[in-house]
């Protein structure tokens, strides 16, 4: 078609005015065209040096983090992080691109699109214990059936500072993730201890009841409910319940309330020390903690 002649000018319509009338990218044009005349069925290779290994090697490495680490979910930043601190230094893109030929990216949840009142601002603070995130889950035991697990995650480091499971998931079993940062955080549990945090949590009738936000009043606490229907105003707890399925109510049984109580504290302070956030460089959340305490010191 753009080598036929125009009517009226007498001239070659060209390939420009051709495409640009059909609305069809020229780029894509010439790419499939190099396509037909250059049919290769191995895909172009990474141009420049190779780094201290070649790709086989690399997923060598790449596999035996994956295997070597106690936590599941984990994509390929955390393990280009792991690999520099080892000594192997090597670029993210491609250690991603290696783990999504080879099937080891973690799976992703497709979003949807949200009003501006979901991402205007941040939820993170700058400073520990500005703001802690507080929500519910649930899961089964064998014995006991249901069991409702609270947690409470800092904003500003993403520790959690408090996790609890009980039976009901009533508004006082609710309090005990808070209870739990006020003793070891502000040291004590008494009136107005928490001056200047603030606790955010959804619209669940436990965090709504009278008895949670009473609670927080007496402790000094200021109650910052999220938006309606819009998790992401409480992303940092949602972050971590995630975390806390995919690295232990997915994949462990418990028999009892209490032992999953039990293996909930010992998740929590395994998670603290061993857990890398991108975020803060990828420090576990105690190491951001001290990090952010010495920069406000």
């Amino acid at each position: 078609m753009s080598q036929a002649v125009s009517p009226s000018s007498e001239q070659p319509y060209g390939l420009a005015r051709v495409l640009r009338t059909w609305k069809i990218p020229r780029s894509g044009f010439y790419a499939r065209r190099g396509r037909v005349r250059n049919p290769d069925p191995t895909p172009p290779g990474r141009r420049g040096p190779q780094g201290p290994c070649d790709d086989a090697t690399l997923l060598e490495h790449i596999r035996a983090d994956l295997k070597a680490s106690p936590w599941h979910g984990e994509g390929h930043r955390k393990v280009w992080a792991r690999l520099r601190i080892k000594g192997l230094r090597t670029s993210k893109v491609r250690v991603r691109r290696l783990m999504r030929e080879n099937s080891l990216l973690a799976p992703m949840r497709a979003g949807r699109a949200h009003g501006p009142k979901a991402h205007d601002g941040t939820i993170t603070t700058k400073r520990p214990d500005e703001m802690w995130g507080t929500d519910m889950t649930s899961t089964l035991t064998l014995a006991e059936g249901h069991a409702a697990v609270f947690v409470a995650v800092d904003h500003a480091t993403t520790e959690c500072i408090g996790i609890h499971a009980a039976k009901s998931g009533n508004r006082f079993e609710a309090l005990e993730p808070i209870r739990q940062g006020a003793r070891e955080r502000f040291g004590a549990y008494r009136s107005q201890v928490a001056i200047g945090l603030s606790v955010r949590h959804d619209h669940g009738s436990a965090y709504l009841s009278d008895v949670f936000q009473k609670e927080l009043r007496f402790l000094g606490a200021a109650s910052s409910p999220a938006f309606v229907r819009e998790p992401e105003g409480n992303g940092c707890a949602e972050r971590f319940i995630r975390t806390l399925k995919e690295n232990l109510l997915w994949v462990r049984s418990f028999a009892t309330i209490e032992e999953l109580r039990l293996a909930l504290l010992a998740f929590k302070e395994s998670y603290n020390q061993s857990w890398l956030i991108e975020r803060h460089g990828f420090k576990s959340p105690a190491q951001a903690r001290r990090a952010l305490l010495e920069a406000v010191a």
